[in-house]
């Protein structure tokens, strides 16, 4: 599994309305994207709990090839030519798990980043957050490091627009998973 994410900041007066136009007419695009397990169309406005308007979607991939046949394709392209070439975020996965809510629809996403401490063993630091419980309300979780910044991102999606856990919280406006089923339960090592 590999964790993708690219954010685009948008204007402070942006419309936001574009964003959900957007993905209500293309976001069923990768319904069955091959080698995509799922996709969370993300989006934060500003004064919503949110410093900044923003574009943010959030991809598990179950092959590798899934996304680079996206990254290297059509669909990316479509990014690059209405918003220019983002920055594209990337982690390996470490562990994948379907919450309490699994069955429900999410409406929310957090994605909380941690630096894994300088001085701790890092597999011992990355297993706890591996193994940890989801909480009540948690549709799926996924965990998953950079390892060049040593940068540990746990990103979740919710069944409840107020999400009991920190992080950066996100609206979600589509989800796609043509491979959900996919995605290998547990730790990936």
């Amino acid at each position: 599994m590999q964790a993708m994410q690219y954010e685009i900041t948008l204007p402070a007066d942006y419309d936001m309305e574009i964003i959900r136009k957007r993905v209500a007419t293309r976001g069923h695009l990768l319904d069955d994207f091959p080698g995509l397990g799922l996709k969370a169309y993300l989006m934060r406005e500003r004064g919503a709990g949110s410093p900044v308007n923003s574009y943010a979607p959030f991809y598990l991939w179950a092959t590798p090839e899934g996304m680079h046949s996206f990254l290297w394709g059509p669909g990316f392209q479509g990014i690059v030519d209405d918003f220019g070439r983002p920055r594209v975020r990337h982690w390996a996965g470490l562990a994948y798990a379907e919450g309490p809510a699994s069955a429900a629809a999410p409406v929310a996403a957090t994605r909380l980043c941690v630096p894994v401490p300088e001085g701790v063993e890092p597999a011992g630091f990355v297993a706890r957050e591996a193994d940890r419980a989801l909480a009540p309300g948690a549709v799926a979780s996924a965990v998953a490091i950079d390892p060049d910044r040593w940068e540990l991102v746990r990103f979740t999606l919710w069944e409840r627009p107020d999400p009991p856990e920190p992080g950066d919280r996100f609206e979600v406006l589509h989800l796609s998973q043509p491979g959900r089923a996919r995605l290998a339960p547990g730790r990936q090592w």
